[in-house]
């Protein structure tokens, strides 16, 4: 698909309510389908100021290249939808999309990156009502947790209500938890250690009144192996995330592929490294990537 920008804004700036119009018409599906699996491509990196892949520091910043990669990927057999902030959303709700897919407003996009807040991550983005009122089909939350920061306490209670208005309107909501620290340099850094991952794990499945609907966003631990013992501290169902896009995306192809046998594990969400692989073809990264589920 080629995107026409002139097109969109001029439905943004003329008839705003384009957006409400498309989401009310949109044709829905069931989270699930039949082999109960869920492939998802993320693209909610922008709105956290996260706009590099790799060593393009500004990769994620072409609107209208994110957006025709987000369609090729949509468009791929077995991608079942698509996680991004309201912006994106709305754009590909725009462009008709997303019928048939399920959607995923992502509601915590506060924390910036490289930002001194950047472990005061609020709700800036996706609130529950808006993703009622929009008819999208999940929500998604990131829960980073530093020892030495009081201010992850707030950042806990937030999360738990955000689940308890999640659960209150029966739609799921994705968590993705990590345990987190500053370097000497003050970068915040994702510990993937087994011990850190299980109590993340831990954590994020007692958030809330109720995990009803409560699914975990996971990443591989740093030992592939350790993933087996790591996954039975919940019985709650859980997706695996990305990542950073590396060198070695074969080798990360193998950790999700061996994840992806445990029984808590239903599917995967992936982003950049689907969106902007090293050669270039979406395509066949988005088709490996659904050929390991």
């Amino acid at each position: 698909m080629n995107v026409d920008i002139s097109e969109l804004v001029r439905l943004r700036t003329r008839s705003p309510e384009a957006v409400a119009e498309a989401a009310a018409r949109r044709r829905r599906r069931p989270l699930l389908d039949d082999n109960g699996r869920l492939m998802i491509v993320a693209a909610d990196h922008p709105a956290r100021g996260a706009l590099g892949v790799g060593d393009r520091k500004l990769a994620m910043a072409n609107r209208a290249d994110l957006l025709e990669r987000l369609c090729l990927a949509l468009d791929r057999p077995g991608v079942d939808g698509v996680l991004a902030t309201a912006d994106i959303l709305d754009d590909l709700l725009l462009l008709g999309a997303l019928d048939d897919k399920v959607v995923m407003g992502s509601m915590n996009r506060g924390g910036l990156q490289g930002a001194s807040f950047e472990l005061d991550d609020r709700f800036t983005g996706h609130r529950a009502e808006d993703i009622e009122r929009l008819r999208f089909d999940a929500g998604k939350l990131l829960l980073r947790v530093d020892y030495d920061d009081p201010g992850s306490l707030t950042t806990l209670e937030s999360t738990a209500r955000a689940i308890d208005d999640m659960a209150a309107r029966r739609l799921p909501v994705f968590v993705e938890p990590f345990l987190s620290s500053r370097t000497p340099e003050g970068r915040v850094r994702n510990d993937l250690s087994a011990e850190a991952v299980t109590k993340s794990i831990a954590i994020a499945s007692g958030l809330g009144g109720t995990s009803a609907y409560t699914w975990l966003k996971l990443p591989v631990t740093e030992n592939p192996d350790d993933m087996a013992e790591v996954m039975r501290t919940s019985t709650l169902p859980a997706v695996l995330l990305g990542g950073e896009v590396g060198d070695d995306q074969d080798g990360a192809y193998e950790k999700w592929r061996g994840a992806l046998q445990l029984p808590t594990v239903r599917g995967l969400v992936v982003g950049r490294s689907l969106l902007y692989p090293a050669d270039g073809d979406v395509a066949a990264a988005v088709d490996t990537a659904v050929g390991l589920l």
